[in-house]
């Protein structure tokens, strides 16, 4: 699947991105990630989207966006339509697609995770479609030994076999032999580049995977871009966001990307599980990592012994917290773009109240989701009786110990179980059925066992109901 480059697109590549380099635009013209992120809240604001600064009556809104960019400044950007046009022929002559956060094709799990720092433009080749099917992050560094590499190519091999998608930064070393030890074995693969999108599609290898279907590469930097450290150190949050298991086979200490990706993972974000390489000979690095809560790679063999890692605990906050929420969180749908997406809904409870009843602004959340089955309806209709309770009116008095939200969700998410857990299901599953996170399903179920409502389970690998177990 190869998206058109939607309007909303153009209008946010014309301010954004240095399309060809040396042709008239300085690089301090463009906005910075920062500067587009206040000029798309202000367009959300005033009810607006990218696409209507390139309209037909763009003078007046670029007018009303004057408190955030100069006028000047956005008429230079928006000016470049002629160039643009010209990128936008060279890329789709290499089969580069080009989507943004206002796009129902921009993929939901970059999204739904790093909501406001998600990138605001997307570049790929390959099918989009494999974006979304999760699958195990292996990273590690450049300058490895080749055991290292046969190790790594051997754990591609095995993602394949259980049909695993494998995701990683595409960089040499232990990225690379991750990537081909998947692609070898006839599995599917997606990196994340930091650099060199257009040189690495137009490779003879790649390109015939590319349009196999087996690979899709993705870069949030221009695809001409060189590399850049810091580049190199921002995507990896990407390679985390799309994956719902991650091992890192090597790093160094207190430095690099691999570091800084894992740290972050293991200190702030929280996405997916972590683990490290349990065999041969370890490394300050991996120590450093298994010290900060990544655990030791058990060394599965086969698909039934891979599947359990995916379903870690992840050592996440108790309470999840409501800041840095996506742009646009509260979006109505429209008969053509569909429901807003219900897990990030979740994220926010005070949110939910709001969603059906406010105009459609600057960028779409995502695409037509599916309906949502009787756990989430009861969910966002509790959220929105929990906002009503506890508002202070010039009638009624605060309750004194008011029911928080996260408490009354975290009820109906108990009164639930006895349908739900008839069998044992796996986090991933409960999650599903409830639409939200793994991470907050697995808070959830964490505190139903701890409660002794739930027992989780070996074999069939799962949460199952307690024998004799009340619900009230």
């Amino acid at each position: 699947m190869t998206p058109a480059i939607s309007a909303n697109t153009q209008a946010i590549l014309l301010l954004t991105a240095p399309l060809i380099a040396g042709r008239g635009t300085l690089s301090s013209d463009l906005l910075t990630p920062g500067e587009y992120k206040r000029l798309a809240r202000h367009l959300r604001d005033i009810q607006r989207q990218p696409a209507d600064l390139i309209s037909t009556a763009a003078n007046e809104l670029i007018e009303a966006c004057q408190p955030i960019v100069e006028k000047s400044r956005l008429e230079r950007l928006l000016g470049r339509g002629f160039l643009l046009s010209q990128v936008i022929e060279r890329w789709q002559s290499r089969a580069i697609w080009v989507v943004s956060r206002a796009d129902p094709e921009y993929p939901k799990r970059i999204k739904g995770r790093l909501r406001e720092d998600a990138p605001a433009v997307l570049y790929g080749c390959g099918d989009i479609d494999l974006l979304g099917s999760g699958g195990l992050a292996v990273v590690g560094s450049r300058h490895v030994d080749e055991a290292l590499i046969d190790y790594t190519m051997d754990i591609g091999r095995l993602a394949a076999r259980s049909r695993q998608k494998l995701v990683s930064g595409g960089a040499k070393g232990i990225d690379q032999a991750a990537m081909r030890g998947a692609l070898e074995a006839g599995g599917h693969s997606c990196g994340v580049l930091a650099d060199s999108l257009e040189k690495t599609v137009m490779n003879r290898e790649h390109r015939n995977l590319l349009l196999d279907g087996q690979l899709v590469v993705i870069s949030p930097y221009d695809p001409s871009a060189g590399f850049n450290v810091g580049n190199a150190m921002q995507r990896n949050k990407l390679i985390y966001a799309l994956a719902d298991a991650a091992l890192v086979v090597s790093s160094d200490l207190n430095k690099g990307g691999t570091w800084s990706g894992a740290t972050e993972q293991l200190n702030k974000l929280h996405f997916v599980p972590v683990y490290i390489r349990s065999t041969g000979q370890s490394s300050p690095g991996l120590d450093a990592l298994r010290a900060k809560g990544a655990k030791p790679w058990p060394n599965p063999t086969s698909a039934e012994e891979l599947g359990p890692v995916f379903y870690a605990e992840i050592e996440a906050p108790s309470a999840p917290g409501q800041e840095g929420l996506s742009l646009f969180e509260a979006e109505i749908k429209t008969e053509s773009e569909g429901r807003v997406a219900e897990d990030e809904r979740l994220h926010e409870p005070h949110s939910m109240t709001h969603v059906e009843s406010e105009p459609e602004t600057a960028e779409r959340i995502a695409g037509p989701t599916e309906e949502s089955d009787q756990p989430q309806t009861v969910l966002v209709a509790v959220a929105a009786q929990c906002e009503l309770e506890t508002t202070v009116t010039n009638d009624l008095p605060l309750p004194i110990n008011p029911k928080s939200p996260a408490d009354a969700l975290y009820e109906v998410f108990r009164e639930q179980l006895p349908h739900l857990l008839a069998t044992p299901m796996k986090v991933s599953e409960v999650a599903a059925a409830f639409k939200v996170s793994i991470a907050q399903a697995k808070v959830w179920l964490q505190r139903s066992v701890e409660e002794g409502v739930i027992e989780k389970q070996k074999k069939p690998a799962g949460y199952a109901l307690k024998q004799a177990t009340l619900f009230g």
